[in-house]
């Protein structure tokens, strides 16, 4: 397959991939499209292994591009949905305070939504919380009726399989980009000319640049978060999504009770630095990995400052009985035996050196080819927003 010309290469087939491929067909029907995946099938990485969550947008920073792209996307993807008979349900969650100390960061998180445009939020108390959750113990909380669930791979197949309607697009999967110039890209299998590129690594975005020779002063650093399942005899402890009050110095929302599709109750997830990217199982280990992020300086200036907060993540994450205290902040009538693993994620986090994190959306473009470097949450929910976005951005002069 050497030398064959596109006129546009998509690298990677996740959610964000799939969203710009399928915007990009929608206006330009006659251009010749490949989508190019290092795996052996579609979507398997961070767009499958989220929590399922439909965000609201109610943690961003108002005029973000996380904001904008939350609210936008939201309403894209439900639309999306109800016309291609993707399955998902629009059922609220609350965000539960359970000491005074936190009642002070919901206020925040209510007005923090207002200004991102969510009406019908609004604050309840003990009792309200009750009649919503029954068994979930609060002093007060905050009800966002724009949180939803759905499966995001039968969203990933459903685009799939539209854009592979088309008769000018090509999908090569087990094709590993091993270098990239401004035209062209050599793959494992074989050399791809094009006019234009768009690189959706995720977990491999940094790693994709550098082989792009673009500078960045960042590094891709990776978190495992677990799952637990609540066994069928206390599944009926849940209605639909709960969470806790996030720790505003963190990038991750805590341990928080999800409802599924398939009607099962998940909780999770902890967040654990990896020491490989793709660390699905508890102690994996990759030396390229684990090279890569521990001697980057911003690594280690994010651990001094946030060891406390890491040391009890690895706690939870090999102690069933220190996840099951934080279950029972929440819902105190869970006990050990009423839950048991069942998945992992992971998260990538775009590091800055000084150990801050990259929390909102990155993009980078060196002549035709354009690289998203950062698209953290809400990237599953604004994915067709962003697919719109990284569209217009490519044709950018």
């Amino acid at each position: 397959m050497n030398h064959k010309y596109f006129d546009i290469v998509i690298v990677g087939t996740g959610l964000v991939g799939l969203a710009t491929a399928h915007s990009i067909i929608k206006d330009f029907k006659d251009l010749r499209l490949a989508i190019i995946e290092k795996e052996k099938e579609i979507c398997i990485h961070q767009s499958q292994r989220n929590s399922g969550v439909i965000h609201s947008g109610l943690y961003y920073k108002p005029g973000s591009e996380r904001a904008i792209n939350c609210t936008i996307g939201r309403e894209m993807l439900i639309k999306y949905c109800k016309e291609n008979k993707v399955e998902h349900d629009i059922c609220g969650k609350i965000v539960v305070a359970t000491n005074q100390n936190e009642i002070e960061s919901l206020y925040k998180l209510e007005l923090n939504g207002k200004q991102n445009g969510l009406s019908g939020i609004k604050m309840i108390n003990k009792k309200d919380i009750k009649k919503v959750e029954p068994y979930v113990d609060g002093i007060e909380a905050l009800f966002v009726p724009q949180s939803g669930i759905i499966n995001y791979r039968s969203l990933a197949i459903s685009l799939f399989q539209k854009i592979r309607k088309n008769k000018n697009v090509t999908v090569l999967t087990d094709c590993k980009v091993q270098k990239i110039d401004k035209d062209c890209v050599d793959t494992s299998l074989g050399k791809l000319k094009y006019k234009y590129s768009i690189f959706c690594g995720g977990l491999h975005s940094d790693r994709l640049a550098k082989l792009d020779n673009i500078c960045t002063q960042s590094k891709i650093v990776t978190f495992r978060g677990d799952f637990f399942r609540l066994n069928k005899n206390v599944k009926n402890r849940i209605k639909n999504l709960v969470y806790p009050v996030p720790n505003p110095k963190f990038p991750f929302l805590g341990i928080h009770f999800t409802r599924m599709m398939d009607g099962t109750i998940e909780c999770g997830p902890n967040a654990v630095f990896t020491f490989k990217r793709e660390d699905y199982l508890k102690n994996e280990f990759s030396f390229e990995d684990t090279f890569d992020a521990l001697s980057f300086k911003g690594t280690w200036k994010l651990f001094l400052k946030n060891w406390k907060f890491g040391l009890d993540e690895y706690k939870r994450a090999f102690s069933k009985k220190i996840f099951l205290k934080e279950i029972n902040k929440l819902v105190p009538s869970i006990c050990e035996n009423d839950f048991k693993y069942c998945r992992s994620g992971v998260r990538a986090i775009l590091l800055k050196k000084d150990g801050s994190i990259e929390d909102d959306f990155v993009f980078e473009k060196n002549n035709n080819n354009l690289h998203v470097l950062n698209a953290p949450s809400p990237a599953a929910t604004a994915c067709l927003s962003i697919g719109d976005k990284i569209k217009s951005k490519l044709f950018e002069c």
